[in-house]
């Protein structure tokens, strides 16, 4: 029996997959930024509307015009959303107000964080959170600290859902879960030995403290995170623990903004130092509705089999899907002067994609982050079962075109909407490698076994797979893809089973 996804289900993952993890951040923002104006209506919170409207037009105009101006000096396209997140979050950050003198002090905070992406930046990839830099400085210089004031009960009401909608997207829930549970306990322990009630204690840190906000928002900031779960999770503990225990260092107090700075500096000392710049080389059809683009880097690319690049195309009026997209890379790490990544064409598509399919052999695009933890076990005496369903066999062909030669035991089933649909089928045909097929007409795969349409079930994976048991699992492809797969291999009796979602296809 073979299983296959509604046509359109409507889910979470398929919901946020409609706009980038930049374009997300901006609407969940103002999102906290409307219900700060409603709480200010009600009586809720101190801060009057017009307090509120003076200090969030200062910071996000600062930001944007300090990102304009670096573009010209520096020949470089802003990035709108990214100024717009800086000045978002530095309004939260900052006392409301309308006085002069207060908001030339938020205007200076939004203009540093702003410049600090090209300052103190390493080939075009910034190190540090901009909005921490710019209240870091402030503070440095004298000139009145962050008071964080969107740390009170009645504003988690909106950031803490924000927060887990934007970390649920990101895939970055248990690091924000190692930050708050290491921030909340050590808080506690204190709060303890003060002579504090427990209740007491815990509602001060949920109400009071900007442990969510700063996970959610800013912890948690693609381009300063390093590039492996377990560097993402021991960041999480060492920001955590900076966070809640007050010390100085010589003249400077700690503070949540110098905690992840901290976090940031150990971040970038262990992932891919800076942004890189691509070469198209080539370009070529997968199916009727996929291409692969085949880049040469300007110095060789340290990645895994199974990790993601994302490329920055800045381009003329992008839509909400921005201008910065993820992609799975497909060729092997054993050959870092070349990168070509996999990606689906089918119409409609998006103002990035048709920007970067106009591209020639010549043209040159970022890559600003390369991470990923859908790895192989180090282990080559592993077994492995691979799922891959439409565009989701990209991070596998990556994984095999490595494996080539370890002697892997790989079973692949690929599931696809027709034969002309499935990908690189002829160097599959040529791997060492056993492939089910799941199409609604037989291939004629060489060496491949055909299953019928749709994802197989539990039944049939366990009588084409009988030991998958004890292999390791991996699914790749769209979400509702994914789960159906998911499901099915716990049936048949799968333990853990790692998985690579596709949002916004």
């Amino acid at each position: 029996m073979s299983v296959s996804a509604p046509a359109q289900p409507r889910t979470l993952n398929t919901f946020l997959g409609r706009w980038t993890m930049y374009r997300l951040t901006v609407w969940l923002l103002l999102a906290c930024v409307l219900w700060s104006f409603v709480l200010s209506l009600t009586g809720v919170l101190f801060y009057t509307p017009t307090e509120l409207a003076a200090t969030a037009a200062t910071a996000v105009a600062s930001a944007l015009v300090t990102s304009r101006v670096a573009g010209l000096l520096l020949r470089t396209r802003p990035q709108t959303d990214s100024s717009l997140i800086t000045g978002l979050i530095l309004y939260f950050l900052f006392w409301p107000g309308t006085d002069g003198a207060q908001l030339g002090i938020v205007a200076l905070a939004a203009a540093v964080a702003t410049a600090s992406k090209y300052v103190l930046a390493v080939r075009r990839r910034h190190i540090f959170n901009p909005a921490a830099v710019g209240a870091f400085v402030v503070a440095a210089a004298g000139l009145g600290g962050a008071v964080w004031w969107v740390a009170t009960p009645w504003m988690l009401v909106a950031v803490l859902p924000a927060s887990v909608l934007i970390l649920y997207r990101n895939r970055l829930l248990p690091m924000a879960g190692v930050f708050v549970l290491t921030a909340a306990a050590i808080i506690f322990v204190r709060f303890l030995a003060a002579g504090e009630a427990p209740v007491e204690a815990l509602t001060i840190i949920a109400g009071s403290y900007p442990i969510v906000f700063l996970a959610g928002f800013m912890l948690t900031e693609p381009l300063t995170l390093p590039p492996l779960r377990w560097q993402r999770l021991a960041e999480a503990a060492v920001v955590g623990v900076l966070f809640a225990v007050p010390f100085s260092l010589g003249p400077v107090a700690m503070s949540p903004e110098l905690a992840l700075l901290i976090g940031n500096a150990l971040a970038f000392a262990t992932g891919q130092r800076g942004a890189v710049r691509l070469r198209l080389k080539s370009s070529r059809a997968l199916t009727p509705t996929a291409r692969e683009l085949v880049f040469e880097p300007t110095r060789p690319v340290r990645y895994r089999a199974g990790q993601y690049l994302e490329l920055a195309v800045p381009h003329f009026e992008p839509d909400s899907r921005g201008s910065r997209r993820i992609f799975s890379i497909t060729t092997a790490p054993s050959a870092p002067d070349t990168v070509a990544a996999g990606l689906r064409v089918a119409d409609p598509s998006s103002s990035f994609k048709k920007s970067l399919l106009k591209m020639r052999p010549g043209a040159e695009v970022t890559a600003t982050a390369v991470a990923g933890d859908f790895l192989l076990p180090r282990d080559t005496t592993k077994p492995v079962l691979m799922i891959a369903s439409g565009i989701g066999i990209t991070p596998f062909i990556s994984q095999l075109r490595q494996a080539c030669g370890e002697g892997r035991d790989v079973v692949l089933v690929y599931a696809a909407s027709s034969i002309d649909e499935l990908a690189y089928a002829a160097e599959l045909q040529e791997l060492d490698v056993r492939v089910l097929i799941c199409t609604p007409t037989d291939p004629g795969f060489a060496g491949g076994t055909w299953l019928g349409p749709g994802l197989p079930g539990a039944d049939v994976l366990k009588r084409e797979v009988p030991d998958l048991a004890s292999r390791a699992i991996y699914v790749s492809g769209s979400p509702q893809a994914v789960a159906s797969a998911r499901k099915a291999v716990r049936e048949a009796g799968g333990r853990r089973v790692r998985t690579d979602p596709f949002l916004g296809y």
